[in-house]
């Protein structure tokens, strides 16, 4: 789920820096922070932040807050809905073994104490 968003995330802002014309500051600091985001999910790296800043993304896609490129990858409101579907999840899952985050902090276990046997 982390590869699909980051790699949908990196498309749509090399869609904005592509498109290049009417390229305001704005829509330069939506791509970049949409490419940065994007590689951050795909190697793991601050993936709860990351991942709510792919929602916020998503959701002004679905709602029009930002411009539109010419190629614009979420322009069906069901795979933006689809999208920032997974994009919570993200945020709930965390980055997962394989990523920066659990090589950086450790891979943590959550330990479920049966309720019939108090300690």
């Amino acid at each position: 789920m982390r590869s699909a968003v980051g790699v949908s995330l990196v498309i749509q802002g090399l869609a904005y820096l592509v498109d290049g014309h009417d390229l305001g500051f704005v829509t330069l600091v939506i791509a970049v922070l949409e490419v940065a985001s994007g590689a951050l999910l795909l190697v793991g790296y601050l993936t709860p932040f990351a991942a709510v800043l792919a929602g916020l993304f998503f959701i002004g896609s679905a709602l029009s807050w930002f411009p539109a490129p010419n190629t614009e990858w979420f322009e069906a409101g069901l795979t933006t809905a689809l999208a920032t579907i997974i994009a919570i999840a993200v945020v709930c899952l965390g980055p997962g073994a394989f990523s920066l985050d659990a090589r950086l902090f450790g891979r943590r276990e959550i330990i479920v104490r049966d309720a019939s046997h108090p300690s």
